[in-house]
């Protein structure tokens, strides 16, 4: 029977069985298929309440976003208003206010939550 992962040790053994089941040919609708899917969840579980993940800087995730979009640094220049405010946001000397938050997740698609992270 499965339940839930709440050990380093079990956390590698469900690990290792994933590996196993990944090296077969699983069958859609198998046994082993619904095993896989559940251990999945099992680990995805564990790992986030075991190892979270913050939300990132506000500052890396508009740059990791306009690099995802082949913009450069100066397409802000559009979103923001005028070089001298992106200048100093990206280098950290201004915070981002709440109308800049808003224009970089309309423009952007950046969630407001990695935006609003204090830094």
């Amino acid at each position: 029977m499965l339940k839930p992962i709440k050990t380093e040790a079990q956390y590698e053994i469900v690990l290792e069985r994933l590996y196993e089941l990944i090296q077969t040919d699983i069958s859609e609708g198998s046994e082993e298929e619904a095993e896989f899917e559940i251990l999945t969840l099992l680990v995805k579980e564990y790992e986030r309440q075991r190892y979270p993940i913050g939300p990132p800087h506000p500052i890396e995730a508009i740059k990791f976003r306009l690099d995802q979009l082949g913009m450069k640094e100066s397409d802000l220049n559009k979103i923001l208003g005028n070089r001298s405010r992106k200048s100093d946001i990206l280098s950290g000397r201004r915070k981002l206010s709440l109308s800049m938050i808003r224009k970089l997740h309309d423009a952007l698609n950046i969630p407001a939550e990695a935006l609003i992270s204090s830094y």
